[in-house]
């Protein structure tokens, strides 16, 4: 199977999210940067399904991954079409146009440190049993060990090339995972509306949803000045 995945921030390990498909029953994954002082990014995805379930839970703003994200705690879904999800509702409605059958996020975590987030989909109903269980934390802690590692080493390297890694980032925006335009949109929103960079972000995600588009669409407008935000923007 094809994976999809990302250079941006400098973590380039397609394994990160094949090991999850080779030693667990689901049928694709998704693996983010999450959390701390870097900005939210997906670092790759096996496929297109579960590029899009990220991409849905990132524009809407709710969805199992935050919930992840919040709690620390993994959320498992083994029939997930089949009950009501109050906490991410437009997601779930999203989420019936597709052949999803199961989700299972996971954080990863390291002590007390927030790396990243796993998402993996089945289009089989199912729980998870407990020794797939147990494998899938034994991969998070794994998966978060080597995105703390690419990180690190990637900030040391800004530190010491910054011209060459600014043309590598040029470079690498142009990925289908990259979310580069939409931080810098989030700037750009930030400053004409003088508000926060959660509240940039925010005006972004509400602007893709009143007008039945995607936040990478609405960011694409932004930085190529045909959109700007004032007072007065819809």
């Amino acid at each position: 199977m094809a994976e999809w995945s990302s250079s941006e921030g400098g973590v380039e390990d397609t394994a990160l999210c094949a090991n999850f498909l080779d030693l667990l029953p689901v049928n694709g994954a998704a693996v983010s940067v999450f959390g701390g002082a870097v900005p939210e990014s997906i670092v790759c995805a096996t496929d297109r399904l579960a590029a899009r379930l990220d991409e849905l839970q990132f524009d809407l703003g709710e969805g199992p991954r935050w919930e992840a994200a919040r709690t620390r705690l993994p959320v498992l879904e083994p029939r997930v079409r089949e009950a009501e999800h109050p906490l991410w509702p437009v997601f779930h409605t999203a989420l019936m146009e597709t052949t999803v059958e199961a989700l299972y996020v996971f954080p990863l975590t390291l002590g007390a440190l927030n790396v990243g987030i796993v998402e993996l989909y089945s289009t089989t109903a199912g729980v998870l049993d407990r020794a797939d269980r147990a494998k899938a934390l034994v991969l998070a802690t794994e998966t978060a060990w080597n995105l703390l590692d690419h990180l690190l080493r990637v900030q040391s390297a800004e530190a010491c090339e910054t011209s060459v890694t600014s043309t590598a980032s040029q470079a690498s925006t142009g990925s289908p995972l990259s979310r580069r335009e939409i931080h810098q949109a989030t700037g750009m929103v930030l400053v004409q509306m003088n508000v926060t960079p959660t509240d940039a972000l925010l005006l972004l995600r509400a602007h893709a949803f009143a007008h039945g588009t995607t936040v990478r669409a609405v960011a694409g407008d932004v930085v190529a000045r045909r959109l700007q935000f004032s007072q007065e923007s819809d």
